[in-house]
């Protein structure tokens, strides 16, 4: 939480392991301002079993080292996307955190004019290889693969990405 100073942080569907829906919010005492108002109340609030998943996939966190896997993943990430990033003029820009990347599609890397079109292109392509994933702002592919994913399958995801960037802008490469 340090590193994110002053920020509340939420966390959503993950936490319920994709077996129940959970969020959770964390933040800092001061911004805890509203425990003596009633804000409504609602059927999915301070569910047992929610709680009771949610532990449970916060031991399965702890006790199979996923956050230290975590790390190796974004080591992949990061290593994969350095390199088609110099071979791709199409990319603008890069964002990682954890196993959570973005990858931004310019048709110019020095206007930053968005690559929509071409954005949607490279979804469906990958989508016809089996690699699902979001587009967010019209043109920032949006890859948030699973904590357990093994480093062979992210490098296949990977693989798959670069195939489609390379046939939808092989006159840029």
């Amino acid at each position: 939480i340090n590193k994110f100073r002053g920020f509340t942080l939420a966390f959503g569907k993950g936490l319920g392991g994709s077996l129940y829906p959970l969020s959770a919010v964390i933040g800092k005492e001061e911004f805890n301002i509203c425990q003596d108002i009633s804000l409504g109340h609602y059927t999915h609030e301070k569910s047992p079993l929610g709680c009771a998943i949610g532990n449970t996939v916060i031991e399965y966190i702890e006790n199979n080292n996923i956050l230290s896997h975590v790390k190796e993943l974004e080591t992949i990430l990061y290593t994969r996307t350095k390199e088609m990033k110099a071979k791709f003029e199409c990319i603008g820009d890069v964002r990682l955190i954890g196993a959570l990347l973005r990858i931004e599609l310019v048709k110019n890397r020095q206007t930053k004019e968005k690559a929509t079109i071409e954005a949607e292109k490279v979804l469906y392509l990958c989508l016809e290889q089996g690699l699902s994933f979001k587009i967010s702002q019209g043109c920032v592919l949006t890859l948030a693969p699973p904590l357990i994913i093994s480093p062979e399958e992210l490098n296949l995801a990977m693989d798959k990405l670069e195939y489609a960037l390379t046939q939808v802008f092989r006159h840029n490469i």
